[in-house]
């Protein structure tokens, strides 16, 4: 696969920055609520609880959508993020909370993309837990089962039954959910925001929360703002300030890239006539986003821990683009002289548990952290529930299970720079012994 000539860049591939960042905050104010962090998770914050009446401040470092909300893979999913199995294993009884939460997650988002008219380019294909080899397929089984168990809706096939590459031995399709463009949609609900009575500061970054005679005060290098209540919406960023609980969450670095625009009968040869967003079951997947403008977005298969905050900008490693298009030919044989055209990266939160958390620092301030992966569903629906909290008093539900009663966690345990190695190579060897290379080139082989 060609990388020579591969743009490289600190924002997202999926779209531009948007032409009317608004000014920063230049002044001292006072609101019922205020959210740090313009992400999709406290844009949605934001816009419901404007929407219900609330006066409230959104200060955001960038740009509302800056951050991982427009560079994730596009797939929106209607599970939950992490090892489903090990999920199971340590919390059976949360698991069918947690499927419920994840599906009504990717349907709220639906809702928004309707209710705004948010064109970003929604396929409801759902998603495919994609088997490169006989155990990884061994592995779908059992994820199948356990989902099935909690009440899923899920649809386990051959590639052809799926209608996803001849490539993949086959999968578990997650019905609900799909793919869309994160860029075009977070740029929507930015704009939906904009156009409500909420106040958005953008170029703003906030130094420090603190408590001060009954309200939380939020300062910036122009001005502070004072509110009865804060939401921190800020995922991987959360740990730059005092009052952030110690180990909420890692953040983590992870990269995608796009292929140059092909043939759309090379495209149609690969069998992949459902569109389904994949996901390999490695133990750091690889995911594949086939788009409409004919191009594959694919990535992550290693991991960066971030080590100290607040943290740096960055542009995907060029070792780790050149193994990614090797991942890729070997996926898909028959498109190896494709190129690379962009890669770009972005911050995500890892939880120790790797379930989602939501909670209270104190009374008066909140936090949405980490979504381990699939913040594109539930960020959005974690945030609106936040704000229906403090508008009514009571959780719903699914808030109810994320809800952490003291905000004290654990070291995660295999998050190290060390522990993240050790997994890649584990999946390295993996695909080195189990005919992934072999199974993927007898099933993109032409059907005499």
């Amino acid at each position: 696969m060609k990388t020579d000539n591969v743009e490289y860049t600190t924002f997202s591939g999926w779209v531009d920055p948007p032409e009317d960042v608004l000014p920063s905050l230049a002044e001292d104010l006072a609101c019922e609520v205020a959210v740090v962090g313009g992400g999709i998770g406290g844009m949605s914050t934001a816009l419901r609880l404007a929407e219900r009446g609330h006066d409230v401040v959104l200060l955001e470092a960038e740009f509302c959508g800056h951050g991982a909300s427009s560079r994730n893979a596009g797939q929106l999913a209607g599970a939950p993020g992490g090892d489903l199995q090990l999920l199971n294993l340590l919390y059976r009884k949360k698991m069918p909370g947690m499927i419920r939460l994840a599906e009504r997650a990717a349907h709220h988002v639906e809702g928004l993309i309707e209710k705004h008219d948010i064109d970003c380019d929604y396929e409801p294909t759902g998603n495919v837990f994609a088997a490169v080899s006989r155990g990884q397929l061994g592995r779908v089984r059992r994820v199948t089962k356990i989902l099935r168990r909690v009440g899923a809706d899920v649809e386990l096939g051959t590639s052809d039954e799926l209608g996803i590459p001849r490539g993949f031995l086959g999968g578990m399709r997650e019905k609900v959910g799909g793919i869309m463009n994160p860029g075009r949609f977070t740029l929507g609900l930015r704009s939906a925001l904009l156009r409500t009575s909420a106040r958005v500061f953008e170029q703003t970054k906030v130094t420090d929360v603190t408590r001060d005679r009954g309200q939380v005060v939020i300062t910036t290098p122009r001005g502070e703002v004072r509110a009865n209540k804060v939401v921190l919406a800020t995922n991987a960023y959360a740990g730059e300030w005092d009052i952030t609980p110690p180990r909420l969450s890692v953040p983590i670095w992870v990269a995608e890239v796009e292929t140059e625009p092909i043939d759309p009968a090379r495209l149609a040869a690969l069998g992949w006539t459902s569109r389904s967003g994949l996901v390999t079951q490695h133990n750091i997947m690889e995911n594949y986003h086939l788009t409409p403008r004919n191009t594959i977005v694919f990535g992550v298969r290693r991991l960066e821990r971030g080590r100290t905050y607040p943290l740096p900008p960055k542009e995907p490693d060029p070792a780790l683009v050149e193994e990614l298009a090797e991942a890729f030919a070997t996926r898909f044989p028959a498109l190896s002289d494709v190129a690379i055209d962009r890669a770009w990266g972005g911050w995500i939160a890892i939880t120790s548990s790797w379930l989602p958390l939501a909670g209270q620092i104190d009374d008066g301030v909140y936090y949405s952290i980490a979504c381990n992966g699939h913040g594109l569903a539930q960020a959005p629906y974690v945030g609106s529930l936040i704000a229906d909290l403090i508008v009514d008093g009571e959780r719903h539900e699914d808030l109810a299970e994320l809800w952490q009663k003291k905000p004290k966690f654990p070291r995660p345990i295999m998050m190290s720079p060390l522990g993240l190695r050790t997994i890649w190579t584990v999946d390295r060897f993996n695909d080195f012994v189990n005919g992934s290379r072999r199974n993927a080139r007898r099933g993109s082989a032409p059907v005499t």
